[in-house]
């Protein structure tokens, strides 16, 4: 079997979500157009499209199509960029650069901004429910899907994980805040992205458990690599502001433990995704490369 090329992989996937994206917002019905204007401007900012990517290669290891899973990973990149326009806001991070590219509120005000944000969050809920061209035993499944989305995404997942966020700043950093912090406001949302496709195909409860395991572990090196990346990267690589982290006395994995340990435990972390895919097997590669992809990125 070939070795997993990440880059190739990424880039097919994030173009096949791009377009579906593109059909869903060319023009829905009733959307006013500065509105349209400003939730077009952020989804079509240039992201990795990481997590609707994770969520196609979840897709081929459970063996549900293509097709079906563009759904659920579409609506994670609403929730995603809803997320990203919300953080960059004046009330939370204040960020005027996000992806190289000014904010969202810099170019549409804060009051379009919001409404962008919010719109892309139930747009989400639209895009996943729909469940125009499933089996009728898929079909069962859209509940469970649409639920786990919203748990992931609330208070108990990625909403709550940043109020937390806001609330340690400056605060003494200890490393099971952190780990707190992290798991719910990054991991959540990327631990979904594997485990939707796997809800809908209805898997047995160990496969659904090795993915979890996998989105838990994965998600978490993600965000310390941000960690990292944010206290030794540049702007112009990151896309974003370097070393706001630190100056604004967020509890960071560097904070608590320093970078070496930081980068430590990201190995450890990539090592345990990819020993939870064992019962999946070989149609579980892409979600082996993108492990390790994730783990040595510099962006």
């Amino acid at each position: 079997m070939p070795s997993f090329r990440p880059e190739p992989y990424l880039a097919s996937r994030a173009a096949l979500v791009d377009r579906a994206l593109d059909r869903i917002l060319k023009d829905p019905g009733g959307c006013p157009p500065s509105l349209l204007r400003a939730m077009r401007y952020s989804v079509f900012a240039g992201g990795k499209r990481l997590r609707p990517v994770l969520c196609m290669a979840a897709a081929e290891a459970v063996g549900l199509r293509a097709s079906v899973a563009l759904r659920p990973a579409c609506a994670l990149e609403l929730v995603h960029t809803y997320s990203l326009i919300h953080d960059d806001l004046p009330a939370l991070d204040d960020d005027d650069l996000r992806r190289g590219r000014r904010t969202n509120h810099v170019v549409f005000g804060e009051d379009r901004a919001i409404l962008a944000g919010d719109a892309l969050l139930t747009l989400a809920f639209e895009v996943i429910s729909n469940p125009q061209g499933l089996s009728r035993e898929r079909v069962r499944n859209v509940p469970g899907a649409v639920r786990e989305l919203a748990s992931q995404a609330g208070f108990a997942g990625m909403v709550g994980g940043q109020v937390s966020d806001l609330e340690a700043e400056g605060k003494r950093p200890t490393l099971a805040r952190v780990l707190s912090i992290h798991r719910r406001k990054t991991g959540a949302l990327l631990s979904a992205s594997v485990r939707l496709p796997a809800i809908l195909q209805g898997v047995p409860p160990a496969v659904l458990s090795a993915l979890t395991r996998y989105g838990r572990s994965a998600g978490l090196a993600f965000q310390v690599v941000d960690d990292v990346l944010n206290e030794t990267g540049d702007a112009r690589t990151l896309g974003k502001a370097a070393g706001s982290d630190k100056a604004r006395g967020k509890m960071t994995y560097p904070a608590a433990a320093g970078l070496d340990a930081a980068r430590r435990r990201v190995d450890e972390l990539t090592k345990d995704a990819i020993r939870a895919l064992a019962p999946l097997g070989r149609r579980a590669e892409p979600l082996r490369g993108l492990a390790l992809h994730m783990a040595r990125r510099t962006n």
